[in-house]
């Protein structure tokens, strides 16, 4: 029984996505036959060459273009010219190309490159390749731009699709896109896929779908197998799977795929490959839903898991390594980081550690079940990706990483005198002290991230978060002191929240990247979700949902009603322009009201 597991357009595109990875590890462990790929690098790679971009621009010969985009046509020939060389050097193969690049004298300049600002100012003199990496990710976005305006609507280079699949409460306009004519960009993807399959010739395709982008190029894909392969099973499941798909009520999903499963995808497949090469019954599947003559089965075993201890480390043997490039997004570090370089994409627990904000998806496996290994485990794990993959840097995807097993991390990868760097997310707590903040920064600590959201300790205290606006403060300075640079996650919106508790939000995020607390910073709106304490028990944060009813397809943010006098469209423009300022260390004597739009 082979399986072939499939990471859908787009995820990442500077490193692989880690989902297969760990399947391919614990299913390579137990003896099964496991080949992977990640079909949006492939299919991108693809793109990006002389021979695609002919295509594109000679199927829109002739076609009456927007002034923005007859500039891109125009220069034709200069994109297809140079196209190879800037994926070269955003590969790293080439790094020579930088003065070039970085000089404006190489690159075409679509309507991208009209927003540059100082370039100097923002790079600095000794900051020519940075410079390049920047340039070249403006063109190529200049190309998805004509790309999605001309020949396919959905693509795009990070949020392919996703305006069909985020919050569908139907699956009709997903399945009329999917029955719609294939464009140039569909008709490479299935091609690119064909030939995965004639390759690896599987007995069951599994589509990992983490974003909602991913799932219309896995349904594509699916729709193409069961056409020209029916004998091939086609299993499904993945972040977007775990959220939105937990109570769907559409067997259309199932003209497409045989099988869901969920949370945590080892015990399920490993159960499925078992059952379809008959050795089990299946009512001895694990978190697995299909369809059987109309009617929904759900083969629960819910509480079946695989201590996170006994999980294999993730084998990202496999995956098209050569094809992953570093785009750079020079408004805010920490985007940086998730874009640019190349990185060993693992967990150091399983869980949360704290699993109580109300904000959260609390209730999901991935987030409620906190199983935490030895940290010589998570270590060993590092080790055998690390000569797997001859990459020395970690992004811990953790929701929040434990203090103590980081402490013990810390402690172990000094012990073995390994030299890394890694970087992820924390809560900003009061274990974060000097002491152990120093330790971080010896052991490799680059970079953490953390949510100081609404920055008013009472609302952080109706969030459940579990810290204050001074603990939150003192992290940050031992944090930074230490040299690790700190990146806050923001939160407008979130209900009985007042226009001046957001105002004195902004005015602690101010003061903190003034006094060098903060080196970077990003505002999400509030979102409630069916998951979350705040979905679930709506009275309690004093608003109420418009319906309890679940949508026949997805599931997960929800609509409420507040008696409160604040309009959430008002503030998020403000807040980002006034974040973006100051990270680049203007604008603090600009009074807080000035950046909003009050009347």
């Amino acid at each position: 029984m082979k399986l072939l597991l499939v990471i859908p357009p787009l995820t990442q595109l500077n490193t692989p996505y880690p989902s297969t990875a760990y399947l391919s590890g614990y299913l390579r462990s137990k003896g099964f036959n496991v080949s992977q790929t990640d079909l949006g690098i492939s299919l991108v790679d693809e793109i990006f060459k002389p021979s695609f971009l002919e295509k594109v621009f000679d199927q829109t010969e002739g076609l009456k273009l927007p002034k923005p985009l007859r500039r891109i046509y125009n220069h034709r020939f200069d994109y297809v010219r140079t196209i190879s060389p800037v994926m070269r050097f955003l590969r790293g193969q080439d790094p020579s190309l930088a003065i070039r690049i970085a000089n404006r004298t190489l690159l075409p300049e679509g309507p991208r490159f009209d927003s540059l600002g100082d370039m100097e100012w923002a790079f600095g003199v000794s900051g020519t390749t940075d410079m390049a990496q920047h340039l070249c990710t403006l063109y190529l976005e200049d190309l998805s731009d004509y790309i999605r305006e001309t020949i396919d609507p959905f693509f795009d280079l990070i949020r392919y699709a996703e305006s069909i699949s985020s919050f569908a409460p139907t699956f009709d306009e997903l399945e009329d896109s999917l029955h719609r004519e294939t464009t140039l960009v569909d008709q490479l993807m299935l091609s690119l896929f064909q030939k995965k399959i004639e390759q690896e010739e599987p007995d069951v395709v599994g589509f990992s779908v983490p974003f909602p982008g991913c799932l219309y190029a896995a349904l594509r894909c699916a729709k193409w197998l069961r056409e020209y392969r029916p004998e091939m099973k086609i299993e499904m499941g993945g972040g977007f799977v775990n959220t939105e798909l937990r109570s769907m009520s559409d067997p259309r999903l199932f003209d497409y795929i045989d099988y869901l499963t969920y949370d945590d995808g080892e015990l399920p497949t490993e159960m499925l490959l078992r059952f379809l090469d008959g050795g089990l019954d299946e009512k001895e599947l694990v978190r697995t839903l299909y369809c059987k003559e109309g009617i929904f089965v759900f083969s629960g075993n819910e509480k079946q898991n695989i201590a996170f201890n006994e999980i294999a480390a993730p084998d990202f043997e496999g995956l098209e390594h050569p094809l992953y490039f570093s785009m750079s997004e020079m408004l805010n570090p920490m985007h940086r980081m998730w874009t640019n370089g190349k990185w060993n994409k693992m967990m150091m627990a399983h869980g949360c550690y704290w699993a109580k904000c109300a904000f959260c998806d609390t209730s999901l496996d991935y987030i409620c079940r906190y199983d935490a290994p030895q940290a010589s485990v998570v270590v060993d794990r590092m080790q055998k990706i690390m000569e797997q993959t001859g990459i020395s840097g970690f992004h811990f995807v953790d929701e929040a990483l434990p203090p103590r097993l980081l402490k013990e991390v810390s402690l172990e990868i000094i012990e073995r005198k390994m030299v890394v760097s890694f970087w992820g997310n924390i809560r900003f707590d009061k274990s974060f002290t000097p002491e152990l903040c120093s330790l971080l920064y010896q052991a490799g600590c680059i970079a953490v991230s953390g949510g100081l959201e609404v920055a008013s300790d009472r609302l952080l205290r109706l969030m459940n978060k579990g810290v204050t606006v001074s603990q939150v403060m003192d992290a940050t300075r031992n944090l930074t002191d230490a040299g690790i640079m700190v990146h806050a996650y923001l939160m407008y919106g979130f209900p009985t929240e007042t226009y001046q508790e957001t105002i004195g939000a902004l005015k602690i995020v101010r003061d903190m990247f003034r006094d060098g607390l903060l080196q970077s910073a990003f505002w999400h709106r509030y979102a409630m979700t069916v998951h979350s304490p705040s979905g679930k028990h709506p009275e309690t944060f004093s608003v109420s949902r418009t319906t309890m009813q679940n949508n026949p397809f997805c599931n997960n943010e929800v609509e409420y009603e507040e008696q409160f006098d604040y309009d959430i469209e008002k503030v998020g423009e403000g807040l980002k322009l006034a974040t973006y300022n100051y990270m680049h260390g203007l604008g603090f004597e600009i009074p807080l009201k000035k950046w909003f739009n009050f009347k």
